[in-house]
């Protein structure tokens, strides 16, 4: 077991650093460069500012000195913010995207989770039709949507919650609601569609017939196989929902990472675009690497398998 999850590690490691070169080359092969405006900068004060972010060395050099930083935590300093990094960009604004990030994971996994096991269980009633409803409405509907929906009657019309900002506790409902949507009707088709699966395999019929209480089959057998899927699902939602939403953290002017990104792409802010992308990037490579941990622990054939083949 130790073996399979530090080969695990070791390719993740591995992926990340690749994403990071793939990330700094395209980001130099775009034409022009960090301080190039519509109003031209002239050249003495150009080539000033080159010297001072080494930005006139070889590409080589430049690649070099930024995996080094990579390596050492070290995301270099931001072009359009004098005086600040890249981490300290990080710091200040993972917080809050963290924070409403947090509770959208948990809102799907501790709502969408069980809402699929009962619409499952009550296939063909009311209950599974107005799940199954919901599920689709969420879905079908995007979250720039559903947070426009939200600000303008929960916030402008009656008042429940502030429009934007993270002041008060009510101001996560919206921002959180609005990130969760999607993932949690998709979570809720998707467990309800894997239980209904299971609760036809021919164990759960063996579990039934010995006698098990109908808790116990669901739970201790149904339940834990029909997750496998889910799991698979949640670990790269988790690390796309942890790293923020760029547009829902626009629309409740949420002061998370999504807002240093989305004016970093306007001020051609290279070292931001590439810190928040390689930031997103080790989030998802390491929630897949979770996963397949997960994996190994819930169904250990999973593991034999993927060793056997190695």
């Amino acid at each position: 077991m130790g073996r399979y999850f530090l080969k695990r590690f070791v390719y993740s490691l591995f992926t990340i650093l690749l994403i990071s070169s793939v990330t700094f080359l395209m980001m130099h092969s775009i034409p022009g460069g960090p301080f190039t405006r519509e109003r031209a900068v002239p050249d003495e004060i150009l080539k000033v500012l080159n010297a001072k972010y080494n930005l006139d060395d070889p590409l080589i050099v430049q690649f070099l000195n930024y995996m080094g930083g990579v390596l050492t935590f070290d995301l270099g300093p931001s072009f359009s913010k004098v005086g600040t990094s890249v981490n300290d960009l990080i710091t200040s604004g993972f917080p809050s995207t963290a924070t409403v990030g947090a509770w959208a994971v948990l809102s799907i996994i501790l709502v969408g989770i069980p809402l699929g096991v009962i619409s499952a269980l009550k296939q063909g009633s009311s209950i599974d039709y107005s799940v199954m409803l919901l599920a689709t409405f969420g879905v079908t509907v995007p979250s720039f949507v559903i947070a426009t929906l939200i600000i303008y009657f929960f916030a402008g019309q009656l008042g429940w919650i502030p429009p934007f900002g993270l002041s008060t506790p009510q101001s996560y409902i919206g921002p959180v609601v609005a990130l969760s949507g999607y993932s949690l009707s998709f979570v809720s088709r998707l467990t309800r569609s894997s239980m209904l699966e299971v609760l036809r395999q021919d164990y759960i019929r063996t579990a039934r017939a010995n006698g098990l209480s109908e808790f116990s089959v669901i739970m201790k057998h149904a339940v834990k196989n029909a997750l496998i899927p889910v799991v698979t699902y949640l670990g790269p939602t988790i690390a796309a929902i942890m790293t923020g939403s760029f547009v829902v953290e626009r629309i409740f002017a949420i002061p998370g990472i999504g807002r240093y990104f989305v004016e970093s792409v306007s001020n051609r802010d290279y070292t931001t675009i590439m810190g928040v992308t390689i930031l997103y990037a080790a989030f998802y490579v390491m929630m897949v690497l979770l996963v397949d941990i997960i994996y190994a622990l819930v169904d250990p054939r999973i593991r034999f398998e993927k060793e056997s083949k190695n």
